[in-house]
Parts: C-alpha cells; structure tokens; sequence
C-alpha cells in the first residue's frame, strides 16, 4: 500500500522535495500552491498537483485528507498557521516553513493530536541543530558550539560578491535583528554583522563570519558555557552593509520625498532585488562548519562537521534548495520507515541524540551528493 505524501507550497524548496520523494515507488506525492504558475513547473506525471490557497484553514484541511504525511514548506509569514492546522488535522509533519513564532507553543497540541511534528529541519536551522545535538551528547561538558553558514554564488560579481536565493527584505532582516548568543553560560544579544572572522576553507579560500540571530531551539535545549551562529560572506562583505545600515537604507520609517512618503527599507530592497537575486541557473554555494567543544570522559573533545556543497547541474536545483529540500525529504523517510517515534514537537538537536537517527540523515543526504565530513579531536591533553 503506497505512503500518501503532500507537499505544501511548490517554491524553490518545495518542488525539489516533491521530486526527490516522486523518485521512491512506495510513494504517492501531492503538490499544493497558490500559484498556477510554479505548479505548472513541476512537470512530472507521478506528482499530483493542487491549486490551494493554503491560508484558507477549511480548504486546506479538506486537500489535507487523504494524506499519510505533509512537508510544510510554505512562505514564512503564513507557516505558523498551517503548521497548527496540519497538527489539528491529526498528520505527522516534516516542517521547512521558517517562521519567527516559538513551535513549542504547539507541543501540547500536537502530544493531544498524536503526531510526530519534525520542525526546522532544513540545512540551519536543521542538520546544524541535529550535528550539534549530536556532539553534545558525547560530551559530559560542552563548553563551546561555534556554527558558521552561508550560501554564495559561486561566481563572485563586485560590488556585492553576494546572491540570495530568497527576498531581499528577508535577507535584510538577518542584517537588522539583535543576534541572540550565549556568553558565559547566559542568552545576551549582540549587534548583528558584528564580531568578524576570517576563516580558510578548501575549494573556497577566505571567507568572513559575523553575528546573525540563527542560533534558535539551540538557545534553550543545548546547555553550553558560550554558543554563537555566524553568518559567511566573502571578504568585504559586511563593511558594505553597515554602511547602508548606519546610514538609515534599512529603516521602515518613513520619510518625505518630493511630497511622498517613503520607506527606506522599501526603496532598498526594491534596488537590491535584482542586483541579489539567483539567475535560474546561476551557480551557488552551501558552505557550513560546525565546531563543538568540551569534555568527556575528563578528556578535551572536539566534534567538527564541514558541508561544501554546488548547484547541481545535471538537475539544475539550486544548493541551498538541495541542503534544504532533501534534508527534509530526508527526515520524511525517517517518519515513513517509522525509524523516528516521538510524538509531539521535535527538533534537530532532539533528533541528534539517537546516532541510528543522525546515520539514516547523514547517509539519506550522501546519497543525495550532499556530503558531511566529521572529525573528532582530543586538543591540549597531556
């Protein structure tokens, strides 16, 4: 009997995730939007497409039917809601919709419910949640979690060296919101683009990392002395956007021109949207590195993981929508092959404890070219 799987929203991660799940004969997949025009690019005969406004709680939970299983992999602004209809509609859920609201919020909902609800299971928040969760469990101590992500063109192009695979406005908010870190043992928030580093990385050079606000569930399930996420960026990169930030281009307030108002952060990401935006086959990057450190067994331990990953040719999807997408694709396998049984919420570093957990994901994605490298070291013991 075939698994029935739907697909909310059909953008740039979800139609990879519908065509990586279409490839299993065990499964029956389903694809829901809005827009006729990103259905009508699915183009394949073993994916069932819907046209749906997602947002309309009694239609989606009539399309939400017949369906073993849903990725939630909508736009962020309307994720929250649908993931709580999902959960209502009594459906296990894999869920890629990065939202600002807390998930936890539903976890009574969803033990009520009887689901299993994996969320913010992408490539970060996602495999950097799960890696990290792994570590420290092997860990008596963890002491350190240095998490440095970022997705580039592969093909860098002055003044910004810099592509987005999603809106400037989104992109811009990384730049503008206090980044919540942990510091001796305490949440604090520092200023974004702050605290630079330059890095070496194979097939790559330099890069530079500055504070961004990534850390998120990490914050509260992962007890460690000092925590951060730095976002990478080819060298130069985060000068040129303090500039624009110091001088009020990212401020929504608005201001008089000529007898209208206007807003600068409107005006600003309506100038950058092309100069930022991903060409259908332009090439791209995925670069991650995730260091945990501490002690076990009353020895110093350091975990280390390290993602290089490019837009795939031969499929023309784009990196960032395959570390994302089949991560998730991934993690559906897990639910669908019943390798993964905690109902209610769930998160990577949850996940991360279970290593049977963390080798199914690893080995789901190697499969999928993408490729973790890990290494274990013992610094500064006599």
């Amino acid at each position: 009997m075939s698994i029935k799987i739907i697909v909310l929203g059909a953008g740039l991660v979800g139609k990879p995730i519908a065509l990586d799940l279409a490839t299993d004969s065990n499964f029956e997949v389903a694809v829901a939007d809005i827009s006729s025009g990103r259905l009508n690019e699915i183009n394949n005969n073993r994916i069932k497409v819907t046209k749906a406004d997602l947002q309309n709680k009694k239609e989606l939970l009539e399309i939400l039917k017949p369906f073993d299983f849903v990725i939630n992999a909508v736009p962020g602004f309307m994720g929250f809601a649908c993931l709580k209809n999902c959960i209502e509609a009594k459906k296990d859920i894999v869920d890629i919709a990065f939202y600002p609201e807390d998930v936890f919020e539903f976890s009574n909902l969803a033990r009520e419910n009887n689901v299993r609800v994996i969320c913010d299971i992408g490539v970060a928040p996602g495999m950097s949640n799960l890696l990290t969760g792994y570590a420290a469990s092997k860990l008596d101590k963890v002491e350190t979690v240095d998490i440095y992500v970022g997705g580039l063109p592969k093909i860098r192009t002055k003044p910004w060296e810099y592509k987005a695979v999603f809106s400037p406005s989104d992109v811009i908010e990384e730049y503008t919101r206090p980044a919540r870190i942990v510091r001796n043992g305490k949440i604090v928030t520092v200023e974004p683009l702050t605290e630079i580093e330059l890095l070496e990385f194979e097939k790559i050079g330099s890069l530079e990392a500055f504070n961004s606000d990534g850390l998120r569930s990490l914050l509260f399930t992962i007890k460690a002395d000092n925590m951060s996420e730095k976002t990478l960026r080819y060298p130069g990169y985060a000068e040129k956007i303090q500039l624009l930030s110091d001088n009020g281009f990212f401020s929504s307030e608005k201001i008089e021109v000529e007898g209208q108002l206007v807003s600068p952060l409107e005006l600003t990401s309506k100038l950058l949207f092309d100069q930022w935006k991903l060409g259908e086959k332009e090439e791209d990057i995925t670069v991650m590195r995730i260091i945990v450190e501490g002690i076990a067994s009353g020895k110093r331990t350091r975990y280390s993981f390290n993602l290089y990953d490019e837009y795939c040719n031969e499929s023309g999807i784009h990196s960032m929508a395959r570390t994302t997408g089949y991560t998730a694709s991934t993690a559906l396998r897990l639910l669908a092959e019943n390798k993964y049984n905690q109902v209610g919420i769930s998160v990577g570093e949850m996940m991360g404890k279970d290593e049977s957990v963390v080798n199914f994901m690893l080995a789901g994605l190697k499969e999928r070219g993408i490729i973790y490298e890990s290494k274990i070291e013992y610094p500064n013991n006599d």
